[in-house]
């Protein structure tokens, strides 16, 4: 695998594979199909993509909401660690267990206050271009570090 364009460079090939569109279940099965390490970097891209367009707000309204179990999982695996606690805190806002269907999220957002993730939103913005060097960099890393395993996995056969 190329890593010239970095984490995209594992990203890009199974961005037409997942569906984040067809609910839990269709999303957790396209999930299941394709690297896990790559999975997680599509979850972590695109929640931070989210994120940095409209807050928690707009990722958990959106269908994006569905892969933020992956996306908290990613964010650690990366390194951003204090965006996975913030993920998480923001998470547990619709209680113990999350709520990937869109429709149960949409409704419990409907519930919480206007200003719920006000702060969330302010911390990870603080965050998310700094911690472990930034998004970009603590993703890139993360990618090479897969890349360079899978060489010497092949290596070792």
């Amino acid at each position: 695998m190329n890593i010239e364009k970095g984490y995209w460079s594992i990203v890009e090939p199974i961005w037409d594979a997942m569906n984040i569109y067809g609910g839990p279940e269709v999303f957790l099965a396209t999930f299941r199909q394709v690297q896990r390490d790559a999975g997680l970097l599509y979850a972590a891209h695109f929640c931070q993509s989210e994120l940095c367009n409209g807050g928690f707000n707009q990722f958990f309204f959106n269908s994006t909401g569905v892969l933020a179990p992956e996306a908290l999982e990613a964010f650690e695996a990366i390194g951003q660690i204090q965006i996975a606690n913030i993920l998480a805190q923001a998470m547990a806002s619709f209680g113990s267990t999350y709520l990937r269907d869109r429709q149960q999220r949409r409704a419990a957002l409907d519930r919480l206050p206007a200003d719920c993730f006000e702060e969330l939103d302010e911390r990870f913005f603080a965050l998310i271009d700094n911690e472990a060097g930034g998004f970009d960099t603590a993703a890139d890393g993360y990618a090479a570090r897969v890349v360079d395993a899978a060489a010497r996995k092949r290596l070792d056969h």
